[in-house]
């Protein structure tokens, strides 16, 4: 590697004496791994690792690599005098670096036959450019001659030696670099064009696979709007419908008992009644009014929104209202809250819907009147 690559953003050269030997003090970027500064460099994945004091491959950015490095004036490998070297840098690209030299995306894969893609590159990567006769640029094995490198492309050893200006076969030796005149890598540039081709279909068939997501998504999140809306209209419409036909009776005497309390409901069926249901069962601390699910419930008396929420003790959704002296109304195993904590609610104002939540066998209201956070019968207070 030549030390033009000292050039790298996040890089700084430091040279000890003797010159020819030194080292990159490279800063980790996002991304970074270990295998790929060490390819970027051409060193030892082991020697960076070394050199840095590193117990395992993992890198952090911001942590700065001492990256061993020999200068190459003396045994770089010699390159055909039609060659250039190219550091490639952010934002090229195989096509834009073949359109900056005057060459065709086929004339470039031909000097640079082991490109892995024909859409990436690594930035501080190598390209050769042929800036003469354009042709295939192979790198002489150990034990191969001229011969045996023109021969294999059936090529003339006088053709090859005329194109790399060599006096003698015996001018290259392994790791030259030598321009093969007239060849074309064909198959390795169709290959390049297979794997763009597949990688296409595979972003787009990724594509379709999030496109889809996304459709799966929003028409989920419509339904459950539609839905909520549909809920919403059928509450209003129940309301309106048990408006109409209550009796005028019924209604003028659920509008306020003695002690200023109304009907938490327009229509309902006492299913449990106020104090002991039996030997074996629980005191019951209110009513149980049987409604269907949705039926709007309504505070029986002005005050302020003290919980509004999911209860622990088995009353599951429910609201309970302050009216002031020490005097609260519960409202139980509600299927919706309309209210939130410290709101002020006048009488008859809408505090939600029945449901059958928590502790609840069946849609209903369990309706509770406390005075000094003890319960009292409600029918005490009820018109």
């Amino acid at each position: 590697m030549g030390l033009a690559q000292a050039n790298l953003p996040g890089t700084q050269i430091a040279v000890d004496s003797p010159a020819r030997k030194g080292w990159v003090m490279y800063t980790v970027q996002p991304g970074d791994t270990l295998s790929q500064i060490a390819r970027r460099y051409r060193v030892d994945a082991r020697a960076i690792m070394y050199s840095s004091s590193l117990e395992g491959v993992a890198l952090r950015p911001g942590q700065v690599l001492r990256i061993p490095l020999v200068e190459e004036a003396n045994d770089e490998s010699r390159l055909p005098p039609g060659v250039r070297a190219y550091i490639v840098r952010r934002g090229d690209t195989v096509q834009s670096v073949a359109s900056r030299f005057d060459l065709t995306v086929l004339g470039l894969v031909s000097a640079n036959p082991g490109l892995p893609s024909l859409d990436r590159l690594e930035v501080g990567s190598t390209l050769y450019i042929p800036t003469g006769e354009p042709g295939l640029l192979v790198r002489i094995k150990q034990g191969e001659t001229i011969k045996d490198v023109a021969s294999r492309f059936g090529l003339s050893v006088i053709q090859v030696a005329r194109a790399n200006e060599l006096n003698s076969p015996t001018d290259v030796q392994a790791g030259d670099l030598v321009l093969l005149p007239g060849v074309q890598a064909r198959n390795t540039y169709d290959r390049l064009l297979q794997i763009r081709e597949a990688e296409r279909k595979a972003r787009e068939a990724e594509e379709r696979r999030l496109a889809q997501e996304r459709r799966v998504r929003e028409e989920a999140r419509q339904r459950q709007l539609a839905e909520q809306r549909r809920l919403e209209q059928q509450a209003r419409s129940r309301q309106q419908q048990q408006a109409q036909s209550q009796p005028r009776l019924r209604r003028a005497n659920a509008v306020v008992a003695a002690a200023g309390y109304r009907w938490p409901m327009s229509r309902f069926t006492i299913t449990t009644y106020f104090g002991q249901r039996g030997v074996f069962q629980r005191f019951h601390t209110g009513i149980d009014l049987a409604a269907p699910t949705g039926t709007p419930i309504y505070a029986a008396r002005a005050g302020q929104v003290g919980t509004a929420g999911w209860s622990r003790f088995g009353y599951g959704l429910h609201v309970i209202v302050g009216h002031g002296g020490a005097k609260e109304t519960l409202y139980a195993h509600m299927s919706r809250i309309l209210v939130r904590p410290g709101q002020w609610v006048e009488r008859g104002d809408l505090l939600g819907h029945v449901g059958s939540t928590g502790w609840s066998t069946g849609p209903h209201l369990h309706f509770e009147v406390r005075v000094g956070g003890t319960p009292r019968n409600p029918l005490a207070f009820l018109p």
